[in-house]
C-alpha cells in the first residue's frame, strides 16, 4: 500500500468523532463501545491529539495528557485495520512524543493489552513500580448531591 498521501494531524478541530468511532468500532477492541460524546470529553480533556488521515478518512489516533515536563500518559493509539504494519503506528506514537508538550517530559506513561512488543520497538520498557489502580464506574446524577456538592464547593472556593 502506498502511504505517501498519509497526514498527520495535531489539530482537535480536525477530529471527525464519526470516523473515530468507527475506527475504534473496527481496530480497537479495548474502545469497541465508546461513544462519540464520550470520545469528545476525552479529545478535550487531551493535549495534544493527533490522527491520521489517508484523503478524508481517518486512520489513526493517539491523544496524552501531560503536565509538560514530569509526566505524561499516552492513550487511545490506533491503526486503522488495514493500514497496520506499515509503519504508521510508530509515526503516530512518534509524532505525539515529538510534540511541544511532550518532547521534554521526564517519565511518559501508557497502559496496552496485546501490543507491547509493538512499543518496546519504540524505546517504552515494562514497568513494574506502578502497579496501583482505582476503577470507578459512571455515576447516576443525583441532583439533591449536586447540590449539596456546590454548596461545599462554594463554602471552601479557594
Amino acid at each position: 500500500m502506498d502511504c505517501r498521501n498519509v497526514r498527520f494531524c495535531d489539530r482537535k478541530a480536525d477530529v471527525d468523532f464519526t470516523q473515530l468511532v468507527a475506527l475504534f468500532a473496527r481496530s480497537a477492541f479495548w474502545a469497541s463501545e465508546r461513544s462519540a460524546e464520550d470520545i469528545k470529553i476525552a479529545v478535550e480533556n487531551s493535549d495534544p491529539v493527533i490522527t491520521a488521515w489517508d484523503g478524508d478518512r481517518t486512520i489513526g489516533f493517539a491523544r496524552a495528557t501531560s503536565d509538560g515536563i514530569f509526566r505524561a500518559t499516552i492513550w487511545d493509539v490506533v491503526i486503522h485495520s488495514d493500514y497496520q504494519g506499515l509503519g504508521l503506528g510508530r509515526k503516530l506514537v512518534e509524532t505525539l512524543l515529538g510534540h511541544p508538550k511532550m518532547n521534554r517530559v521526564e517519565r511518559v506513561y501508557l497502559m496496552t493489552t496485546n501490543q507491547r512488543k509493538f512499543y518496546e520497538r519504540i524505546g517504552f520498557v515494562k514497568n513494574t513500580t506502578t502497579t496501583m489502580l482505582l476503577e470507578q464506574s459512571p455515576l447516576e446524577i443525583d441532583v439533591a448531591a449536586l447540590a449539596d456538592e456546590r454548596a461545599l464547593s462554594a463554602a471552601v472556593d479557594c
